[in-house]
């Protein structure tokens, strides 16, 4: 028996079936504006996504994790989807190695926006800081390292799958960590840069509690 489609719409919707489509639900985002310049690590993390494709077309999601006064890539996480249960675990892994941020500077997609993100960062007493919408220069950290992995990395290269770009993107960060002198850390490299922050803040603390004695 053939039936119009409209006509069963119509009669769908008069017996009050057709329910309406809720909403997806996202937290309240204060912005609160461009951060101050961080004086030592862990003040001030920088997220943000960037895409790309596999060989045989498939779509990569990257989210790059950046300690904005070290310059240190924390972590370069690599998938077909990333939503914020997940950026929560990354999170959780880095926090587990270094201790946690101050605060996260981000951008409002909904992976960042979400449920998952907030209440992470309430248990953890950390300040979500998110970006005027349109407004990328207030997470230049994240900007400028997304555009040199974009340049040096994503785009140097042909992924076989998503395994082959998780090693080759892996491969990359700690090249650029350990190997890449960065003109404002006084050309040293993030990971020279951390170690030397570290045994300045000890010789400070040594020498102020010898004045005191």
């Amino acid at each position: 028996m053939r039936v119009n489609h409209k006509r069963i719409e119509r009669l769908y919707r008069a017996a009050g079936l057709a329910l309406r489509r809720r909403g997806r639900k996202r937290v309240a985002t204060p912005r609160l504006g461009r951060p101050q310049p961080p004086d030592g690590p862990n003040e001030h993390w920088a997220l943000d996504f960037v895409s790309d494709t596999t060989v045989s077309g498939r779509r990569i999601r990257v989210l790059a994790v950046i300690d904005a006064h070290t310059r240190e890539a924390l972590a370069i996480e690599v998938d077909t989807s990333l939503p914020g249960t997940r950026v929560v675990r990354v999170l959780d892994r880095i926090v587990a190695a270094r201790g946690r941020p101050q605060q996260l500077v981000l951008d409002n997609g909904p992976e960042l926006t979400g449920k998952a993100l907030d209440q992470w960062a309430r248990d953890q007493g950390v300040t979500l800081r998110f970006i005027d919408p349109g407004k990328p220069v207030q997470n230049a950290h994240a900007e400028s390292f997304n555009g040199r992995l974009r340049d040096e990395c994503l785009n140097q290269h042909w992924f076989l799958g998503l395994a082959d770009a998780r090693r080759i993107i892996e491969a990359w960060r700690q090249d650029y960590n350990q190997h890449r002198p960065h003109s404002a850390l006084g050309y040293r490299t993030p990971e020279e840069f951390r170690a030397g922050f570290g045994a300045t803040t000890t010789t400070t603390t040594t020498t102020t509690t010898t004045h005191q004695e």
